[in-house]
């Protein structure tokens, strides 16, 4: 069987984690992290990675292992681990994306070069890219309605149990990941980073889920899960999550829109970049991009998502979905600025759910109805109709 390096990428944990469970196959793991510079994260995030890394090298000391966390280009330090303790195989998470796509090319023909295995397996999704495809063919859904009654049908991957134990080769000892990273910022005490914290979050909300249907879009209510960043670091499972009994319907509709943007991505890898079908045109005003990502429009229900964006790093989804309507809609300025201003600032960045959720809004991804408009007054009425989330954050 010989070694294996599990490779953790959006995949920090140890419950039902297939790659880490069939590296765990192998006589020895060296479990690795590497913190490659070309995998930008905002200082915010890195905060989040860093309290994560932490969490999961605690863990697999706890089985008996450790983890590697080093610095640099990925394909060349996981070949360099391979190297030093003779592994036979590399396994990872597969995932989805530009950066992703091209780095598991890399990866393969690196590995093929020094005679080792690359095996990649689910994790990222609940439901991976292509497990469902459309009776009237393509390589992915185009419309949500319809992927989500496929979805909804179609069989899942068993739950992947913790390891028993993780067998380190002989001589090879893990280290602190905050000395590889450096300084980070200092903790948000509303994200705590982790596999351990991610429990915690759902068993704290789970009691109160049964509420999400009808107040998830209340604004002032706050009753979403705010588990997405767990979602995006792979803290915590979507497969597990899509499962749990104690979470309805609509908010596993809500984990089925996380699947269903990532499946588009899969199939259009330029997402965050490029329009998915006819762009707009758009208008260059570079004080109102300003004044919105400020909070400063004067349109209280917009400026308080976004100066809750700047206090918390965080905003609900309704939030979101005002303050992107209210950039492209209303001003009519290029989403991709929007993309590019949330991807700096929310410590739950995911590529596949902000790009997607930003087309879908401005009318260039996958809404079937891409000239709708949104009037932040309705919005505003309709949810937050005492004024209590726009007192908060934008009094």
């Amino acid at each position: 069987m010989g070694t294996a390096v599990m490779l953790f990428t959006r995949d920090l944990r140890v419950h039902d984690n297939p790659a880490l469970a069939a590296a765990c196959g192998a006589e020895a793991v060296v479990p690795l992290y590497v913190d490659d510079p070309a995998r930008a994260a905002s200082p915010v995030r890195r905060r989040f990675l860093a309290e994560s890394l932490a969490d999961l090298r605690g863990s697999l000391r706890g089985l008996g292992g450790d983890l590697l966390v080093r610095r640099g280009d990925t394909v060349r330090e996981v070949v360099r681990a391979c190297a030093d303790a003779g592994a036979a195989s590399v396994h990872c998470a597969d995932d989805f994306g530009r950066f992703e796509s091209g780095l598991r090319e890399r990866l393969r023909e690196a590995c093929d070069a020094a005679g080792v295995v690359l095996r990649t397996a689910p994790g990222v999704t609940a439901l991976a890219p292509g497990a469902v495809l459309p009776s009237t063919g393509g390589d992915h859904y185009k419309v949500f309605t319809p992927y989500w009654r496929a979805w909804s049908r179609a069989p899942r991957r068993p739950v992947e149990p913790a390891p028993e134990r993780v067998r380190l080769p002989e001589g090879v000892t893990g280290g602190d990941p905050a000395a590889v990273l450096g300084p980070v910022p200092g903790a948000n005490p509303a994200f705590p980073g982790g596999e351990a914290a991610a429990a915690d979050r759902l068993d704290q909300w789970a009691p109160r889920a049964e509420d999400y249907p009808e107040l998830s879009d209340d604004l002032a209510a706050d009753a979403t899960s705010r588990l997405s960043p767990y979602l995006s670091f792979g803290c915590l499972s979507p497969r597990v999550l899509a499962a749990d009994p104690r979470l309805p319907d609509a908010f596993v509709r809500q984990l089925c829109w996380r699947d269903f943007h990532h499946q588009v991505l899969a199939a259009f890898p330029d997402l965050a970049r490029d329009a998915y079908r006819g762009d707009g045109d758009w208008a260059e005003d570079p004080a109102a991009l300003d004044a919105w990502r400020r909070g400063e429009t004067g349109i209280a229900i917009v400026d308080a998502g976004m100066r809750q964006l700047l206090a918390e790093a965080w905003m609900p989804g309704r939030a979101r979905l005002v303050c992107a309507a209210y950039l492209t809609k209303t001003l009519g300025l290029d989403w991709r600025h929007g993309a590019a201003w949330f991807a700096e600032r929310l410590v739950d960045l995911d590529e596949a759910n902000n790009a997607g959720n930003w087309q879908w809004t401005a009318g260039t991804g996958n809404d079937t109805k891409p000239y709708r408009r949104f009037s932040h007054e309705r919005q505003a009425a309709r949810f937050d109709p005492d004024g209590a989330y726009r007192r908060r954050w934008a009094p």
